[in-house]
C-alpha cells in the first residue's frame, strides 16, 4: 500500500527513463506483481492495453508535452 501512495506523490522527472527506448519517461506502472515499469509517451500508448491487465495502479503525466501558450 505505501509503494502506491509513495507512487502517487513522486512525480516523474527527466532521471525517469523509458524502460523500452530509454528517452524520459512519463508513464509509471506498478504491476500487481510488484514490479515498476516507466515508459515514454510513445510506448506509453503502445503497451497502455497490455498494462491495464497486469498493472496496479498507472501513473501517465504525458500531459507534460502539451506546451502552454505565452500569454
Amino acid at each position: 500500500m505505501s509503494d502506491q501512495i509513495t507512487m502517487e506523490q513522486t512525480p516523474l522527472n527527466s532521471l525517469d527513463r523509458c524502460d523500452r527506448c530509454g528517452a524520459q519517461a512519463y508513464v509509471r506502472a506498478l504491476l500487481v506483481s510488484g514490479g515498476e515499469l516507466t515508459f515514454c509517451s510513445h510506448h506509453g500508448k503502445e503497451y497502455a492495453e497490455g498494462l491495464k491487465t497486469v498493472a496496479a495502479r498507472i501513473q501517465d503525466e504525458s500531459q507534460k508535452l502539451v506546451q502552454t501558450p505565452a500569454i
